[in-house]
């Protein structure tokens, strides 16, 4: 069993990464298996994802936050949240689950994108249907019982359906460009947020100040993808998708005069 490190140590390799990203070997964790398995296990613990959730609320309603709300003030922006009928089941189970294999999944699995991101980039554009549900999920179990299905055998549906590794000089080529990549993701998951605004006429020099909460979010949330895994990053989106929720539903159901 590896020696876990502390929080701090995370943050610090957080900052240090975000310098030069890279596909270095995972963060030390409890060993819970190997090869794709691993990928989608979650090694932080409870303690963890709640302490990352709260560093980052913290730093979203402190700093980012503030100021993009200010800049949508200035701007006439508005949201298009509903506080009286939000959406909490598509906020906490389906956006994470959505947004998290369309910008960070293939960050460490390149050879699956040919397959996975135009599946995954279909099932984020129609929505928390039942055949998007549906088809996301059979992604995900295919892509986490990978290894046991095909076997030694170089089947169609296994180089077709499940991808194979690239070829090493590939491979090297995508890890020189990695911080390409890394930031290229981000910025279009942030960027996807501004659909959740209303404009009237507003500075395009503005819109990257509104989204910089999910710009900063999403940096985390890939490092995270990276560094320990998609199961790790998926369920601290959730988490840090739900405290907000939380506090917009308690507010609304204390004070309903605030929502209108």
């Amino acid at each position: 069993m590896s020696k876990t490190i502390s929080f701090r140590q995370e943050i610090r390799d957080f900052f240090v990464f975000l310098r030069k990203p890279r596909l270095s070997p995972r963060l030390a964790q409890q060993d819970l298996g190997h090869g794709w398995h691993t990928d989608w296990t979650n090694g932080l613990g409870v303690k963890r994802i709640l302490q990352w959730a709260a560093l980052l609320w913290l730093i979203n309603m402190t700093v980012f936050g503030p100021l993009a709300a200010s800049v949508a003030t200035s701007s006439g922006a508005q949201h298009k949240l509903d506080f009286t009928n939000i959406p909490w089941k598509q906020a906490i189970i389906w956006a994470p689950l959505i947004e998290e294999m369309v910008f960070r999944y293939v960050l460490r699995r390149p050879s699956q994108f040919l397959w996975v991101l135009p599946v995954t980039i279909w099932c984020l554009f129609n929505g928390p249907q039942t055949i998007t549900v549906s088809l996301l999920l059979v992604v995900v179990v295919l892509l986490y019982f990978r290894p046991s299905v095909g076997g030694d055998k170089r089947s169609l549906f296994t180089a077709v359906a499940l991808g194979k590794a690239w070829p090493r000089r590939w491979y090297k080529i995508y890890a020189r460009h990695f911080g390409w990549v890394f930031y290229g993701s981000t910025i279009l998951f942030a960027t996807l947020h501004l659909y959740n605004f209303k404009f009237n006429q507003i500075n395009l020099w503005m819109l990257p100040l509104l989204i910089l909460p999910q710009f900063f979010t999403g940096l985390v949330l890939a490092w995270l993808r990276v560094r320990r895994g998609i199961g790790a990053s998926i369920i601290l989106h959730a988490v840090f998708n739900s405290g907000p929720l939380l506090l917009i539903m308690t507010i609304v159901s204390l004070m309903p005069e605030a929502a209108l």
